[in-house]
């Protein structure tokens, strides 16, 4: 009996580990999709709203959902008094902190950084020029996820479920 509960217990834990794994590659193309509307409507904020961007990072963070919220969210409190960072330094300071959070990987990580190289150190056309690469890459970071989504999602649960009932052949 003590042998069978442990056999149920290993598939169980095989099987939500494959479950998790194919959570994440169903919720990086939201994420994406959610930091791309973000970097739009704060395109819109430096653009057409003249909006100081700490200002403009943290309306962006309120009208986001988490995990994305919160990065916003941080950010502008980086940016904002007592701290004062730049903008770079901010949003390396939240992305080192916070990334974990998110189904995002690297490139989405270092698209991220990359604009923030410039974000308040440049004319509002070229802040949106930048803006827009990112935005472009971010789709193509989208198509790329959404891919991965459909090849990797069904296969992860799978093995989750195969891996599981190996282990439990192996010991038993």
């Amino acid at each position: 009996m003590l042998k069978l509960f442990g056999a149920v217990l290993i598939v169980l834990a095989g099987t939500l580990a494959g479950f998790q794994r194919a959570r994440q590659y169903a919720d990086r193309p939201q994420h994406i999709r959610g930091l791309i509307a973000a970097l739009q409507r704060l395109e819109t904020e430096i653009m057409y709203g003249f909006t100081p961007l700490p200002e403009a990072m943290r309306r962006i963070g309120q009208q986001s959902r988490e995990p994305l919220k919160w990065f916003f969210v941080k950010t502008a409190e980086e940016m904002s008094p007592p701290h004062d960072r730049s903008a770079q330094d901010a949003f390396q300071r939240v992305m080192e902190a916070h990334w974990k959070t998110t189904a995002m990987k690297g490139t989405e990580k270092e698209i991220l950084r990359q604009l923030s190289c410039t974000l308040g150190t440049s004319d509002r056309t070229n802040q949106s020029t930048h803006i827009a690469l990112a935005l472009q890459q971010l789709k193509q970071e989208e198509t790329m996820a959404r891919e991965d989504q459909g090849k990797y999602e069904k296969m992860s649960k799978s093995l989750g479920l195969l891996l599981g009932a190996l282990i439990v052949i192996l010991i038993f």
